[in-house]
């Protein structure tokens, strides 16, 4: 199937941002991508980018898919410089983008995917902002995790401004998340994070390497959405951003996430 963009910068009519999430959607469902939408829609901001966001997951959600957790993206300098956006973001996560823990993914369901390694958050009660510190957070914290967030642009080459992954739910895919450790004693900040293919390094970090402490992640999330008039509720799962950059996907690799005093969580990744 091809990955060339399907949309003209100067043809294709978008005259509400209805129109950007059915294209979005059907970039998405189709497996091909668009051109950047901040080249082509004139005056499309973060709030439009948001709301375009949220049209598509109301969708989604009226469809059938339940939402089960949240995403902060772009946390990490490392995935900043690689992706060339300065500041965070957030997406939601659906059941259906759930995978089991040491699953399968096929590369066939993607555009272009990368991967990266996290710490996931289990939450045991609702946060509901603003003036969410970090020890609100962590208060709240049932247990975590070690998880891998497999990412994917619905915009070609993934030549992104802060907008374009906004609209296209903060650019994610698919989300990993190993068994849950008691948070207790744990040092979030000072965890340290491996990314192996094959049993090869190929990329660490470590906790404060998230937005200074992956908790200030979660933090953010929780105040940023209150902007919004929406809160995280108990039983839902965060991921607050990777410890690394991320590395493309490929077929018939393993993928695996190792932290340390967390133990580890893998993906394979067929054809």
């Amino acid at each position: 199937m091809s990955n060339e963009p399907t949309a003209d910068p100067v043809a294709v009519p978008f005259e509400s941002l209805s129109a950007v999430a059915q294209e979005l959607a059907a970039a998405e469902r189709k497996r091909v991508p668009v051109l950047p939408i901040s080249d082509r829609v004139s005056g499309f901001d973060l709030a439009a980018a948001y709301r375009v966001q949220s049209i598509n997951i109301d969708k989604r959600i009226a469809d059938g898919a339940v939402l089960v957790g949240h995403k902060v993206g772009l946390t990490n300098p490392a995935m900043q410089a690689q992706l060339g956006v300065r500041e965070p973001d957030f997406g939601q996560v659906l059941d259906d983008m759930q995978v089991a823990a040491d699953g399968e993914v096929s590369l066939s369901d993607f555009i272009a995917p990368r991967i990266e390694p996290e710490i996931a958050f289990i939450l045991s009660r609702d946060l509901i902002g603003p003036r969410i510190m970090s020890a609100d957070v962590l208060f709240a914290t049932e247990a975590v995790a070690p998880a891998l967030e497999i990412i994917d642009s619905r915009i070609a080459d993934w030549k992104i401004k802060l907008v374009d992954t906004v609209a296209d739910n903060a650019s994610s895919a698919r989300v990993v998340v190993g068994e849950p450790r008691p948070l207790r004693g744990m040092g979030l900040i000072g965890l340290h994070g491996r990314m192996e293919r094959d049993g090869e390094v190929i990329g660490s970090g470590r906790g404060a390497d998230v937005l200074g402490d992956p908790a200030a992640a979660v933090a953010w999330l929780v105040n940023t959405l209150a902007e919004f008039g929406q809160h995280l509720k108990a039983g839902e799962v965060v991921i607050p951003g990777a410890l690394c950059a991320s590395a493309p996907l490929v077929a018939g690799s393993e993928f695996k996430s190792d932290i340390d005093n967390l133990g580890s969580v893998s993906v394979r990744v067929v054809p």
